[in-house]
């Protein structure tokens, strides 16, 4: 090849082999599919009336907020997902999407959802959605994954605060609600997180993520996760008593609540071989259900409520 056939191929502009199914893999949709229901429930609980459209409005901005953190924290983190079993299968480790096209695909979300949200809803809620895709990026992304093993424990505000948003994209203003809802989230994400760390402690140190499990050992790490687990328990039944959310929620959350704890006693208990993988397994697969269900109940209760006093 000449220098002048090299000049040419070099100016060549590159075309993306990217589809669109490797972008939506980029924004994370398991994780989206949650945020939005989270944050839907923020929304229908919140008192007054939401216009139909800013409340889809809302959601979108929200769960596009989400899915641009996703893109960015696939960005960031593509060096180590290439190390593990369990992220090695990801767009950018497979060369699917390059690196500078997940920056800017997840750059450009950011600020459309922001300034959406914002723009036609209100900036509280806008200037909340931004706050919570720096915290997940700049805070626990690029900072406390890899370098502590507290990165689940501080870094799960993040994924705690979209019904935070959802609330002050429908009332303007935050109340108690949405700061129980966010503890719920917040409380619930260690014990959700170690116990998936401790059937995939192995990925993480060979990728150098100082999890607790690989940090502190398995055994310090189910002490952990019952003791969260407990405090878990306790935050998401005191809304009860504190007579912020129904009866109805209380039996639920307590149903639940020892549900979660026994699964949590017996990842204590079993600390070797097959069983006590098992055991993290069916706590971590619970967890979600876990607090699916606890949302869900405040869902539902809502709709019901609006149903009775729009017929009544």
């Amino acid at each position: 090849m000449s220098i002048a056939d090299q000049h040419i191929d070099l100016a060549q502009p590159h075309i993306s082999e990217a589809g669109v199914g490797d972008f939506i893999e980029l924004m994370k949709p398991r994780v989206m599919s949650l945020v939005i229901f989270t944050a839907l429930v923020g929304l229908v609980i919140a008192p007054g009336h939401v216009h139909p459209v800013l409340a889809v409005t809302s959601l979108v901005c929200i769960a596009v907020g989400a899915g641009a953190s996703g893109a960015l924290n696939m960005w960031y983190d593509r060096d180590i997902d290439a190390l593990m079993g369990r992220t090695v299968k990801r767009p950018i480790p497979q060369g699917r999407v390059s690196a500078p096209e997940a920056l800017a695909f997840g750059v450009i979300l950011s600020f459309f959802s922001v300034m959406t949200l914002g723009i036609l809803v209100n900036w509280l809620a806008g200037a909340l959605l931004a706050f919570t895709i720096f915290f997940y990026i700049a805070i626990y992304s690029a900072w406390l994954k890899r370098s502590t093993a507290q990165n689940i424990v501080i870094g799960g505000a993040a994924g705690a605060l979209p019904p935070v948003v959802a609330w002050a994209a429908a009332t303007g203003s935050l109340s108690v609600e949405p700061i129980l809802l966010f503890a719920i989230i917040f409380f619930w994400t260690p014990p959700h997180f170690w116990a998936l760390a401790l059937f995939r402690s192995d990925d993480y140190a060979r990728a150098g993520v100082p999890m607790l499990p690989v940090v502190a050992g398995p055994d310090a790490t189910r002490l952990q996760i019952l003791l969260y687990t407990i405090v878990l328990v306790a935050v998401a039944l005191a809304p009860w008593p504190l007579g912020y959310f129904s009866a109805i929620y209380g039996v639920v959350s307590l149903i639940l609540g020892g549900w979660m704890f026994a699964l949590s006693v017996n990842v204590y208990r079993h600390r070797t071989g097959p069983e006590a993988l098992r055991a993290a397994r069916r706590l971590f697969a619970f967890s979600i259900l876990y607090l699916f269900a606890l949302f869900a109940t405040l869902l539902v209760e809502a709709i019901v409520h609006s149903a009775i006093r729009f017929f009544g």
